[in-house]
């Protein structure tokens, strides 16, 4: 057990209990953004938006969509399968399930970016400020994670498998 008092089974239940506490946190801020998409339907200024921007707005809406049905997909496995033995499972599906929901929630969001900024700048600012918001995503939620974890499997002398 490598000095920890946990067996297996309080561990996965731990583990289990932690991600669902991460996608509160996530779904939280996907509930707020998809509110706003869906809001800004019924404004006179969404009238007058152009062909691209009436695109943007639907590809922001369903990467919202998808997101939402990503992150709480784990809660649902939970539910479904508690106290069915299927922890591993549940934990590493959850797990799979959880990052995509995050990529789909960064893509929604830099859609949502691009909405805007195309409104208020136009062109390549609008383009530029995209790749921006996309690779800020891209860097602090997957890039450094992925860095730290193959810098700490190398300490380990092993390489990371997932």
């Amino acid at each position: 057990m490598s000095g920890s008092l946990e067996d297996d089974p309080q561990r996965l239940a731990r583990n289990i209990n932690d991600l669902l506490q991460e996608l509160r946190v996530a779904l939280s801020g996907v509930q707020i953004l998809f509110g706003f998409l869906l809001s800004i339907v019924f404004t006179d200024a969404y009238r007058r938006a152009t062909g691209v921007q009436h695109s943007a707005h639907l590809v922001a809406v369903l990467f919202a969509v998808i997101s939402v049905a990503l992150i709480t997909a784990p809660a649902a496995w939970h539910r479904l399968l508690f106290r069915q033995g299927q922890r591993p499972a549940i934990l590493r599906v959850g797990t799979r399930l959880a990052i995509a929901g995050l990529g789909s929630l960064a893509l929604a969001m830099s859609a949502t970016v691009f909405l805007l900024a195309d409104v208020v700048l136009g062109g390549w600012a609008a383009i530029l400020s995209t790749a921006l918001t996309f690779v800020v995503f891209g860097v602090l939620w997957f890039a450094l994670p992925l860095h730290r974890r193959a810098i700490a499997a190398e300490h380990r002398g092993l390489t990371p498998t997932h």
